[in-house]
């Protein structure tokens, strides 16, 4: 008889998917609402995207507990930074900050995959994408989370992001309109809900421009 080992773990991943498209001035923000453990379906209404600031925002997969302490110490240190320069912390620096707040946990991580999403200074779309320790870069769009491998390659074929190795340099930004951002956001999605088990139920969409943020729904496939 073989002797069997209970291995423990302090985490555990709930799924999920995020994307985040930049464009000339408008930044779109999306993930689906599915939260779940293993074959469970834990809950079919959980957002994944938290609002950081004024025109930051935050879309996270990967261990959820791990997300809402995360979205706590982030919350806790903008509310420091409001009180001490008197005003809303940039998207460049909140990714700035994002990425300092998950490398102090290097060596016992926050499992938490985010995609921050915003406007910059000069109202331009912007979107940062990061790994579980806080390594992150500047791009016109990015994906994270258990779709993640399904809807990257799509958006590459369909965007073609410029090389960072390109001079002089191009804006990482996207030429497609807001509409059909949006259309491709949820055509992405759409195509992802039926390969992956752990995405699906609800399509949440935040929109963010110069006249502010609004929301979006769309009903995804339930099994």
């Amino acid at each position: 008889m073989t002797k069997q080992q209970a291995n423990w773990s302090p985490y555990d991943n709930n799924g999920g998917t995020c994307v985040a498209i930049a464009g000339t001035d408008y930044c779109v923000i999306a993930a689906d609402t599915r939260m779940s453990s293993g074959y469970n379906i834990l809950t079919r209404d959980y957002s994944k995207i938290n609002q950081l600031a004024d025109k930051s925002v935050l879309a996270s997969s990967g261990f959820q507990a791990d997300v809402r302490a995360l979205q706590k110490v982030l919350a806790a240190k903008h509310l420091q930074y409001q009180h001490q320069h008197n005003k809303q912390m940039s998207c460049p620096a909140m990714a700035q900050l994002l990425s300092n707040t998950l490398y102090y946990k290097r060596f016992f991580p926050y499992y938490a995959f985010n995609v921050l999403g915003g406007l910059d200074h000069e109202g331009k779309g912007c979107v940062f994408t990061y790994d579980a320790v806080g390594s992150y870069e500047r791009v016109g769009y990015s994906s994270q989370g258990s779709g993640s491998t399904l809807i990257t390659p799509f958006l590459d074929n369909q965007l073609k992001s410029p090389s960072p190795l390109l001079l002089p340099a191009r804006d990482a930004v996207t030429p497609l309109s807001e509409s059909e951002a949006i259309d491709l956001v949820k055509t992405c999605f759409a195509s992802a809900t039926e390969r992956d088990i752990y995405t699906g139920d609800k399509l949440e969409i935040l929109i963010m421009n110069a006249s502010g943020i609004r929301q979006e729904y769309m009903e995804l496939r339930k099994d």
